[in-house]
């Protein structure tokens, strides 16, 4: 287990009875895609708070770019300064490396919230290959927001065909975090076509 960095890895504080979004990522850079999505299912899913979890790194990337976390955790409480969303870098003092282990935790360790996972289309495409997907879906209900290009292959990907006796009519949106897991819902909305690798391509040609 990693030491903590001061202020960086704390877990913020909540209340139970809370309804509460996980929104996890590299975050490499944040940008206004993230902050599109995040406004989005705060507002639909009518959640008291949104909690970014800034990874240590992606399991299923390439982290050798990757910008410290200290880094990428101040950078994102300074581009969102949002009242109702908190930053935290947790994971890396917890020695996390999946979602699976995130999820486990934070359902044990604070009874009574209501987590809701929040993902990309894309990310609900390659979910099939999260290591233990499936507990994933089976700890906390799944928000998952659309993305430009990714509809048709998220629908059908295996995750989604799996799971799908357990979505919602995205006229649910409200009782999502309340819901009995597994449950998910797949939200059209407001699409920015904005991407950390893509972002980071372009300051590599300058």
């Amino acid at each position: 287990m990693s030491q903590p960095i001061p202020g960086i890895t704390k877990i913020p504080p909540s209340a139970p009875g809370m309804r509460i979004g996980l929104f996890g990522g590299s975050f490499n850079p944040i940008h206004d895609g993230h902050r599109l999505v995040m406004e989005e299912t705060l507002r639909r899913l009518r959640l008291d708070q949104l909690w970014v979890l800034v990874t240590p790194g992606n399991p299923l990337k390439n982290n050798e770019k990757l910008a410290p976390l200290a880094d990428r955790v101040t950078a994102a409480r300074q581009f969102l300064a949002h009242p109702r969303i908190r930053v935290t870098g947790f994971e890396a003092a917890r020695g996390f490396t999946y979602t699976w282990e995130t999820v486990r935790f934070l359902t044990q360790s604070l009874p009574g919230r209501h987590f809701v996972w929040i993902m990309g289309a894309d990310s609900l495409a390659d979910l099939h290959r999260w290591e233990r997907w499936r507990d994933i879906a089976a700890t906390v209900p799944l928000a998952v927001y659309v993305r430009p290009g990714s509809s048709r292959r998220a629908l059908a990907s295996r995750a989604a065909t799996t799971l799908d006796f357990a979505q919602l009519d995205e006229s649910d949106a409200p009782l999502l975090a309340s819901a009995k897991t597994p449950a998910w819902i797949y939200l059209q909305g407001r699409q920015s076509s904005l991407s950390s690798s893509g972002i980071r391509a372009a300051k590599s040609q300058k």
